[in-house]
């Protein structure tokens, strides 16, 4: 047994894509970490399941419906209490038995915790890159302000994160984010124009839930990431840039003010990231299978397509103007992706529904957090009627 302190986590999305994948991370480093709050929105069969293995201090399901089914599954676990709602979920990521908050909730979802956290001062271990594209300003701000540290665990900003280790700030030229191009890389917009839900939710090389796949084929997510890497890592919008590297060895690469490159390079799998920022700063050893160069003899790079993925470009205006734009950006994306996986929206009408919305919906400069929420609402409002 070791004779260190265990690192005690909060885990805000435990039954998706991210948080189960950080629950193999627990499982493998026994000693180390010690799950106190397990949170999901509807998976009340997987979250009881989690809460039975793992015993954890608190529990919160999201949906009030499943709340009595959850409560009564756990009844003969009288220390897990069993907690609803938004509420219950920021008093979760605030408790003072928490010393780490992993939030893997998806979209807009993420704020108000994360915000919770912060206030705490948590150290945040950052899954929900939707938090600093619609509020990244005030969200660096509070973590400024109370100490918090936030370490990201999206695999191309912790690629970032680990070549700057060490690094002065200013040292920085530019970064550049690595993307795959998703599934329909190299299609035209006529091709893309027939795309069906099942054919994009076929990433190449990760498994991920379904809002992150179609925001993988429609290069939003990169937009999104592109905007997290801004408030991340304090840059000007000219120092980032984004390349289509397919086979995702490569997961980003940092630029410095003498020309050299630092890049971060592994197989694509993203208990890496999220093991290097639960452990930081130690690396903690794992059984992952290794890369081997000979197993890729070629790694290719070329130029985003724009013109045809237009989602990419937009994130770029919406960072550039700043105040609540990605905010816009977000909440249009969110119901946009929805209305396509229920087959109401075509896959090329995805940018159009977020242009017609930064357009459409009133610009803010400097966004305090409720103008944050009530541009959220109105987004949403305007998107739902755009995907009628």
């Amino acid at each position: 047994m070791s004779s260190y302190q265990p690192r005690s986590l909060a885990l805000l999305g435990s039954t998706g894509s991210i948080g189960t994948q950080t629950l193999d991370v627990v499982r493998a480093h026994p000693g180390r970490f010690l799950v106190v709050a397990l949170t999901a929105q509807r998976n009340a069969d997987l979250l009881v399941a989690q809460a039975r293995e793992f015993r954890p201090a608190v529990v919160v399901i999201g949906d009030e419906a499943q709340y009595a089914t959850v409560r009564e599954a756990l009844t003969d676990q009288p220390e897990t209490q069993v907690m609803t709602g938004l509420d219950a979920l920021a008093e979760a990521a605030a408790r003072p038995d928490v010393d780490v908050v992993l939030t893997a909730l998806v979209g807009y979802a993420g704020l108000l915790p994360t915000i919770a956290a912060l206030k705490a001062g948590k150290t945040i271990a950052l899954a929900n890159k939707e938090t600093l594209v619609v509020a990244g300003q005030l969200v660096t701000r509070l973590a400024r302000q109370s100490g918090s540290a936030i370490y990201p665990v999206d695999s191309e900003h912790s690629a970032i994160f680990q070549c700057l280790v060490g690094e002065e700030p200013n040292s920085v030229e530019k970064i550049i984010l690595t993307a795959s191009g998703g599934p329909f890389r190299g299609r035209s917009a006529q091709e893309l124009a027939t795309v069906t839900k099942a054919q994009a939710l076929k990433h190449p090389n990760w498994d991920m839930g379904a809002k992150i796949t179609i925001d993988s084929a429609s290069l939003m997510n990169k937009g999104l990431e592109v905007i997290e890497a801004k408030w991340l890592f304090g840059l000007t919008d000219e120092q980032i840039e984004v390349v289509v590297h397919p086979q995702s060895i490569i997961h980003s690469l940092v630029q410095f003010t003498d020309g050299s490159l630092k890049a971060q390079l592994g197989l694509p799998d993203m208990k890496l990231p999220i093991q290097y920022a639960l452990g930081y700063p130690e690396r903690l050893p794992n059984n992952f299978p290794r890369f081997s160069f000979l197993d890729y003899p070629q790694l290719t790079f070329e130029r985003p397509d724009g013109d045809t993925f237009r989602n990419l470009p937009l994130a770029f205006e919406a960072m550039r103007r700043g105040g609540n734009a990605p905010c816009v950006l977000n909440a249009a994306n969110e119901v946009a992706v929805a209305a396509f996986l229920r087959d109401q929206i075509g896959f090329l009408q995805l940018p159009d529904v977020v242009e017609n919305c930064l357009a459409r919906v009133s610009y803010l400069a400097e966004p305090s957090l409720d103008d944050y929420v009530h541009t959220d609402a109105e987004t949403r409002r305007v998107a739902s009627e755009l995907v009628k």
